[in-house]
C-alpha cells in the first residue's frame, strides 16, 4: 500500500488535510539532454518514498512488459511518459507534471523533454518552476543541450539549480568523473544569473543518492536529492515587498457590495492600506479583504482574495492596484528577452496580441535585437527568430502595460504572444530593464521626474466661473470617436460653423491641426499615438478653463485612451459621440488612398487595417454616419446639448 492510501487510511480525508494541507508548496523541473533519466528519476523518486499508489504500479508493471527497457524490472520512467509514442519511442515528448508529498513539503514536478524541437515544452514546464533538476549523463558530461536548458532556466529566474550527474554506476562511481564535470559545469554557470548551485551524483536506476544515500558513493557527503528538496530555502525568492494585484473581475453581485477578485502577484496587503489605480492613478483605502473563509486582515501573494475600497473609483479588468510610492513603470514600449515556439520565424514587424496578468492588448514587434547562442551565451545579430531559439525583442503595445523587470518581479514580468489569427501561444516573454542609454532617453526620464516635483500655484484670481460668465456660455468637450473616413472631422467643422453662429466659442482640434502644430514630433507607434491623444485632450482641458468649447475629432482607437481622456478633462464636461460607419463605407469614401496603401502594404498601423479599433460600448451618442447626413448627425448632436443644458 501506498504512503498516500496508507495515511487516508489511518487519518481520514479531513484529517489527512488537516495534518498535511498546509505544508510548504516545491514546484520544480526535470530537464537535461536525451536519455539523461530524467524520467527514471522522477519515477525512482516516487517509487521509493512509497508515493505510488497500487493501482497505478500494477499499471506500470504490465507497461514494463511491453515498452520496458529494464528487463524484468519495472521501468520507473513509465509512470510519467504516459503518451503512447513516448513509450514507443523510450523518449520524453510533453511535459508531464506529478504530484507527491512528504512530511515536510508538497511537491509539483514537471518532467520536460530533453529534444531540442521540444525546448518550447521545456520552457512551459520552466515558467512556474521554484528549482530546476538539471541531470547530466556521466559518460558524456556538460552538452550543449544542457546548456541550452540551464540558460533557458536561469533566464525565466529560476535561482535555486540541482546538477544531478547521473548514471554513475556506468562509471563505476568514480569520485574524479563527478569532479570533472562539475568543474565544467561551474565554468559555464558563473555566467548564468544563479545564486544556489547543488551538485548530487547519483544512478536514478539503482536508486543511489535519490531518496536514501549511495553506498556505492562513500566519498559524497551531502544530502541525497529528496533531502535537498525537503529542505531547500525559498522564502527569499517570494516579493513580499512590491505590492501588485492585477484585477481579474470586478464582482458585483447586488447594489450593496463591489469587490475587485484577483491573485496577488506580489507584496501583502492589509485593510486601511492606501492603494492606486493603474492605469489612471487615483487613490483609494483598502475597506476589506474577502475571501470565502471570511474577511481578512492581511493578504499576501500567492492568494486569491477580493478587495473592497472606501471610495469608488473606476478599475475594471486588466487594471492593476499598487501602493502608490511603490508603482511599476507604465509604458507601451517593451524591451524584453523571448523563447520562441512557432514554426514561421519571428521577424519585425509582425503583429500579435499580448496577453500580460490580466491585460490583452495588441502590440508589434519593433526590432529584434539580437539573437543569443545557448551554446556559447553570445549575442548574434540576426534578422529572425527561428523555434526553439532566444533573443532580445522592442515591443509596441496598443495600450500602456505596468510592467517589473522579470528580475525583480515574475507576475508582472512575464508575457506570452499570441497570433492574431490561430490564437496559438507562439513565444514567451520576460520583461528586461531598460537602461538610459542616449541623452533622448536621460532627458525623457528627466522631463517624468521634473513632473513629479512641480506644484501647482494657486494664485489665478480670474476664476473659471468668471471666464464662463463673461462668455455666457458653459463650456464642455465632444470627443468624436471612428475609423478614418467616418466622417468625424465633417461632422466637427460643422457642428462648429452651428455653435459659432449662435454666439458659442468653441474650437476644433482634430489629427491634422494637431500632427502638424503640437504633435509634429510624435509618429504613428503605439506610444506615439497614445501621447497623441494625452495632449489633445490636456489642450481641451485648458481651453475648458478659459471658458471655451472643444470639439476633439480623433480616431482614438482605443477604449482606454478615451477613458484616459475622460479622466484628464473631467467626466462631468465630457461627452463622447461615435461616428457609426463600417470599415467597408469608409474605404469607399477614402479619396486620399489612405487604405489603399495600407492594404497594399506600403504603410502600417492603419485603424481597420492591421491596428485594432474598439467600439466605444457606452458612447453618449451613437451616429449613423452612412444613412444619415452631416446635417442631421449635427441636429442630433444639438439635440444633446440642449438636453444638458450646454445651448439655448
Amino acid at each position: 500500500m501506498s504512503s498516500y492510501a496508507r495515511q487516508i487510511d489511518e487519518l481520514g480525508i479531513d484529517g489527512y488535510l488537516a495534518r498535511y494541507g498546509h505544508r510548504e508548496m516545491l514546484r520544480f523541473l526535470t530537464c537535461g539532454s536525451v536519455d539523461d533519466g530524467k524520467s527514471t528519476l522522477i519515477g525512482r523518486l516516487l517509487f521509493d518514498s512509497h508515493m505510488i499508489f497500487d493501482d497505478v504500479l500494477a499499471a506500470t508493471r504490465k507497461a514494463s512488459e511491453r515498452f520496458g527497457t529494464t528487463g524484468q524490472e519495472v521501468d520507473l520512467a513509465l509512470l510519467v511518459d504516459g503518451l503512447q509514442a513516448e513509450r514507443e519511442q523510450g523518449i520524453t515528448i510533453d511535459v508531464a507534471y506529478r504530484y507527491f508529498a512528504t512530511e515536510r513539503r508538497k511537491f509539483i514536478i514537471a518532467d520536460t523533454p530533453g529534444h531540442v524541437q521540444y525546448t518550447r515544452n521545456m520552457a512551459t514546464g520552466a515558467s512556474n518552476c521554484d528549482l530546476a533538476v538539471i541531470l547530466i549523463d556521466a559518460r558524456y558530461g556538460v552538452l550543449e543541450q544542457t546548456r541550452r536548458h540551464s540558460f533557458i532556466c536561469s533566464l525565466l529566474g529560476i535561482q535555486h539549480f540541482v546538477i544531478a550527474v547521473n548514471k554513475m554506476d556506468l562509471v563505476e562511481f568514480r569520485e574524479e568523473r563527478f569532479e570533472e564535470i562539475r568543474t565544467a559545469y561551474a565554468d559555464f554557470a558563473a555566467r548564468l544569473s544563479v545564486r544556489d548551485i547543488t551538485f548530487i551524483p547519483m544512478s536514478a536506476l539503482k536508486g543511489e543518492n535519490v531518496v536514501h544515500r549511495s553506498t556505492q558513493m562513500p566519498w559524497y557527503q551531502g544530502s541525497p536529492l529528496l533531502a535537498h528538496l525537503e529542505t531547500v530555502h525559498l522564502a527569499s525568492d517570494r516579493n513580499l515587498v512590491d505590492l501588485r494585484f492585477p484585477v481579474q473581475h470586478v464582482l458585483r453581485p447586488d447594489l450593496n457590495f463591489r469587490g475587485y477578485s484577483g491573485t496577488i502577484a506580489s507584496g501583502t496587503i492589509r485593510v486601511g492600506d492606501t492603494i492606486a489605480a493603474l492605469p489612471s492613478g487615483k487613490q483609494s483605502q483598502i475597506k476589506s479583504i474577502v475571501t470565502f473563509d471570511g474577511d481578512l486582515q492581511e493578504a499576501f501573494a500567492p492568494m486569491a482574495v477580493t478587495l473592497t475600497l472606501t471610495t469608488e473609483i473606476d478599475i475594471s479588468r486588466g487594471d492593476m492596484l499598487v501602493a502608490p510610492n511603490n508603482a511599476p513603470p507604465l509604458s507601451n514600449a517593451i524591451e524584453a528577452m523571448v523563447v520562441w515556439f512557432h514554426e514561421e520565424p519571428l521577424q519585425p514587424g509582425r503583429q500579435f496580441l499580448v496577453k500580460h496578468t490580466t491585460v490583452q492588448t495588441a502590440a508589434t514587434v519593433t526590432d529584434l535585437r539580437y539573437r543569443i547562442n545557448v551554446g556559447t551565451l553570445h549575442r548574434e545579430a540576426t534578422g529572425s527568430l527561428q523555434m526553439n531559439e532566444v533573443g532580445r525583442i522592442r515591443l509596441e503595445c496598443a495600450r500602456p502595460l505596468a510592467a517589473d523587470a522579470y528580475s525583480k518581479n515574475r507576475a508582472t514580468g512575464s508575457f506570452i504572444l499570441i497570433d492574431r489569427l490561430s490564437n496559438a501561444t507562439v513565444g514567451a516573454g520576460m520583461v528586461v530593464e531598460r537602461k538610459l542609454a542616449d541623452d533622448a532617453t536621460k532627458r525623457a526620464a528627466g522631463s517624468a521626474d521634473a513632473g513629479s516635483n512641480v506644484r501647482l500655484q494657486h494664485n489665478r484670481r480670474i476664476k473659471p466661473e468668471a471666464r464662463k460668465q463673461r462668455l455666457g456660455q458653459e463650456p464642455f468637450v465632444l470627443w468624436i470617436t471612428g475609423l478614418p473616413r467616418s466622417g468625424k472631422s465633417s461632422l466637427a467643422y460643422a457642428l462648429e460653423q452651428w455653435l459659432f453662429d449662435n454666439q458659442r466659442h468653441v474650437h476644433v482640434l482634430d489629427g491634422e491641426i494637431l500632427r502638424l502644430g503640437l504633435n509634429r514630433d510624435l509618429g504613428f507607434s503605439g506610444a506615439d499615438r497614445w501621447e497623441n491623444q494625452r495632449r489633445a485632450a490636456e489642450v481641451a482641458k485648458l481651453n475648458l478653463a478659459c471658458g471655451i468649447s472643444t470639439i476633439v475629432a480623433l480616431v482614438s482607437p482605443l477604449q482606454f485612451e478615451r477613458e484616459q481622456a475622460r479622466d484628464i478633462v473631467g467626466a462631468e464636461h465630457f461627452l463622447e459621440v461615435f461616428c457609426d460607419a463600417p470599415l467597408a463605407a469608409c474605404e469607399a469614401r477614402d479619396q486620399d488612398g489612405l487604405y489603399a496603401r495600407a492594404r497594399a502594404g506600403e504603410i502600417d498601423n492603419v485603424t481597420g487595417v492591421d491596428a485594432p479599433y474598439e467600439p466605444p460600448t457606452k458612447p453618449t451618442l451613437a451616429l449613423d454616419t452612412v444613412r444619415d447626413s452631416v446635417d442631421a448627425n449635427v441636429q442630433k448632436v444639438i439635440a444633446l446639448l440642449r438636453s444638458r443644458s450646454l445651448v439655448r
